[in-house]
């Protein structure tokens, strides 16, 4: 956050409206805006004139003061320290920042990558809706192929081998079409294959530690995820031991893509102790960051 403050006036980053009215007495006068008004105490004082009346005139002596903000770059130390609470609209940033970035994706599909339970259907949702983009599910998909079965029924029935199959042809359809968000199964980047489909678009690694990936799986059962629901012991157990085991088979192939978005780095910026904080809109803002990010390497810095 930068700050410009003009005559040497400085305001703590947390206002509170009723003190400085007090302090400027009678004689001056405070403009906020509607947004300022509506709370008793704003974080971030967006715009403010403070025309405070001098002891020995009846001139008014005008400072101004200007703030603006960045979700990229609020500084950690402030947002860790607990004094400080996001002064934006999630919605609003993700909407510009999707409009920011929208003309120079060219209509290319986005796939988002990432181990079961990591988010990728929650955050493909809320990133097609407001990039006006389709989104479709992967492992949905090759479901609809099988006669409604379901992934777990697909392991069982046919085998694991059969499943990826499917998904492979499903992606290769994909990689046809333009202006999608694909959400994909945890296991599509150990295929090479799969890769030359999906360069086609944009690839983002969603990047959720493991043990906030255990806790969301071993919460809801583990019976829909054919990978994990053999293993003994308790769910929390066998979840963590599968998906660290897992996790080391494809963390080279996950970093294969373009963009990575770490909730750990997410919950640091914003001041959340652990992940489970963040919001979906939280995430998909970072994840147009990190897309913007990869679009500046690959074109040249585009003038955002």
């Amino acid at each position: 956050m930068e700050a410009k403050v003009a005559n040497g006036l400085l305001v703590s980053p947390r206002i509170d409206s009723e003190k400085i009215a007090r302090r400027i007495g009678t004689g001056g006068s405070v403009r906020f805006s509607r947004r300022f008004r509506e709370q008793d105490r704003l974080q971030v004082l967006v715009s403010a004139q403070l025309q405070p009346k001098t002891r020995n005139s009846n001139r008014h002596k005008t400072v101004s003061l200007e703030v603006s903000c960045s979700y990229k770059n609020f500084p950690a130390s402030l947002l860790e320290s607990g004094g400080f609470q996001a002064p934006f609209d999630e919605a609003l940033i993700l909407k510009n920042k999707s409009q920011e970035i929208r003309p120079y994706l060219s209509g290319r599909c986005i796939y988002l990558v990432g181990m079961m339970g990591s988010g990728k259907t929650t955050v493909g949702k809320v990133l097609s809706q407001v990039l006006g983009y389709s989104f479709f599910d992967s492992d949905k998909l090759v479901e609809q192929d099988v006669d409604g079965t379901s992934v777990a029924e697909i392991f069982k029935l046919y085998g694991e081998g059969f499943f990826r199959d499917k998904e492979t042809e499903i992606l290769r359809k994909l990689s046809l079409m333009h202006q999608l968000v694909v959400s994909t199964g945890g296991g599509a980047v150990v295929r090479p294959i799969n890769w030359k489909y999906m360069q086609k678009g944009i690839s983002v690694w969603l990047d959720v530690p493991l043990e906030d990936l255990a806790r969301r799986i071993a919460a809801v059962g583990t019976g829909s995820r054919p990978l994990l629901h053999h293993d003994s012991g308790d769910a929390y157990t066998k979840t963590l031991t599968r998906l660290s085991t897992l996790m080391e088979e494809r963390s080279d192939a996950y970093a294969n893509a373009n963009a990575r978005v770490s909730l750990e780095e997410i919950a640091a910026k914003l001041g959340h102790r652990d992940v489970s904080n963040l919001t979906p809109t939280a995430i998909a803002i970072e994840a147009l960051e990190q897309i913007e990010g990869f679009l500046k390497e690959e074109n040249g810095d585009f003038g955002l």
